[in-house]
């Protein structure tokens, strides 16, 4: 039986319908389709796919419970360990953790765990909330600093074990990169700001336009304002650029520029919405992880005649994902591999018109087991652009850690902490997530979270 079932196709819109449009591309199981893709699950003793997840999920749990039919006993055992499921459903790198230790992908192709968590999830946010139960108050305050992946799943995780929690978010709206990030037609905005509502039901508290480092500090927070501990959880959101000439021409935009205008300023719906995003008719994107993805495919979707990706590797060096990248090329991306700007050219009114690249090959593996790209003498060319998006990579916002004194940071910025604990050089004090890592995917930074959580809890207990 089992193997008579193959792995059930996520239905998406088609390619060239959705790249004129924001909304979501993959669309989905429907009943039936989760039943059958549930039905491949072997519930195994020892289930290895568990772990392959940063934030526990009690996976043969809840496909058991989809296969019974109970819809909402699945959404309440992923909820069990997971408060963002259909985020992470959508998000997530299922590929590379839990559907890879997955016993059915030895021999065929895994179980859909990440399809099946979102059927679930979605089923939930259609058919009432489920809000897991809270602890009796402690009577101890926690800080937590930034409404991301990693702030929120802390806070909750705290809100459960009866803290009263405080979330502090410098935009004016919680979320983090899941609502600045990563696009509308990969993550609608709405199901985020459901699951956080969720959250909220939970008595967390979520302050937003608080830009701490201005408005506050760590300092004051555990200070006159009475918290006893502080998550910091701030991201990654200070942009890299290649430091080439031309990189301060106009019609130059960082990644996090580019995809926060289209996200969270609705740019795609101007005139109704007031952030307009200028892309013309050629923008290359620079770098080939999944940001550089999300901003080729939202270049088409806000009017560009060409989508091109420029990356100085080959195909088999790309960080992105698998699925990201078969999404870009069916919806026309361009791709310009082995390929790498050494000069961004302008017009008389400063204004980009063009890019100067050179060819590449591959030469010997560096460190990142990556071979390096070695430039071709003479192989200089223009390319004709009028948009450049540089995404290259992210690092950490100084606005937090340059006003807290004591606390240890790596040659990055980074903050150093435990990676058992998430404990900082400052008692008291724990940070999780991209701002300590460097930039790395959502459900990491969500099992950082969860793991400070609990520290912080132990932490408090033996205050």
């Amino acid at each position: 039986m089992l193997e008579k079932v193959a792995r059930q196709a996520m239905p998406c819109q088609e390619p060239g319908e959705r790249a004129r449009n924001f909304s979501e591309v993959a669309l989905g199981y429907d009943e039936e389709t989760a039943l059958l893709e549930a039905s491949r699950c072997l519930q195994c003793k020892k289930p290895l796919c568990r772990q392959g997840c940063p934030v526990e999920v009690l996976i043969p749990d809840f496909i058991q419970l989809i296969k019974e039919r109970d819809f909402m006993g699945a959404a309440r055992k992923l909820k069990e360990k997971n408060n963002l499921p259909a985020v992470c459903g959508r998000v997530c790198p299922q590929e590379s953790q839990c559907e890879s230790k997955c016993i059915v992908g030895k021999k065929g192709e895994p179980v859909g765990i990440g399809r099946l968590e979102r059927f679930a999830a979605d089923y939930e946010l259609a058919h009432g909330s489920v809000t897991p139960e809270a602890a009796a108050p402690t009577g101890k305050k926690v800080g937590i600093i930034g409404a991301g992946p990693a702030g929120l799943t802390c806070a909750a995780d705290l809100a459960k074990l009866g803290y009263s929690v405080t979330v502090f978010e410098a935009l004016h709206v919680a979320g983090g990169v899941l609502m600045y990030g990563i696009p509308e037609f990969r993550l609608p905005k709405q199901v985020v700001q459901t699951e956080i509502s969720n959250l909220k039901k939970l008595g967390v508290e979520i302050k937003t336009n608080m830009v701490v480092g201005k408005a506050t500090s760590v300092e004051e927070l555990m200070g006159k304002d009475g918290f006893d501990a502080v998550f910091i959880g701030t991201g990654a959101g200070l942009p890299y650029f290649m430091n080439i000439p031309g990189e301060n021409l106009l019609g130059v935009y960082s990644a996090n520029e580019f995809l926060t205008r289209s996200n969270l300023m609705k740019a795609y719906q101007f005139p109704e919405a007031d952030t307009p995003t200028k892309v013309g008719k050629r923008v290359a994107v620079l770098g080939a992880g999944n940001v550089a993805m999300d901003a080729s495919r939202t270049a088409l979707r806000l009017g560009a005649e060409e989508s091109i990706i420029v990356y100085r590797r080959s195909r088999e060096e790309m960080p992105a994902r698998h699925e990201e990248l078969e999404h870009a090329e069916e919806e026309g991306v361009n791709f310009q591999l082995l390929t790498n700007p050494v000069e961004i050219i302008g017009d008389e009114n400063g204004v980009v018109k063009g890019m100067k690249c050179l060819r590449y090959e591959l030469g010997e593996p560096d460190a990142s087991g990556r071979r390096s790209p070695v430039p071709i003498p003479g192989s200089e060319f223009i390319m004709d652009v009028d948009t450049v998006v540089v995404a290259i990579g992210q690092g950490p916002n100084p606005l937090v850690t340059k006003t807290t004194p004591g606390l240890e940071l790596n040659r990055k910025g980074n903050i150093v902490a435990d990676p058992e604990t998430f404990a900082t050089s400052k008692p008291g004090v724990f940070a999780g997530g991209d701002i300590v890592t460097g930039a790395a995917t959502v459900i990491l930074a969500m099992g950082a979270g969860k793991t400070a959580a609990k520290a912080i809890d132990a932490y408090l207990k033996n205050k």
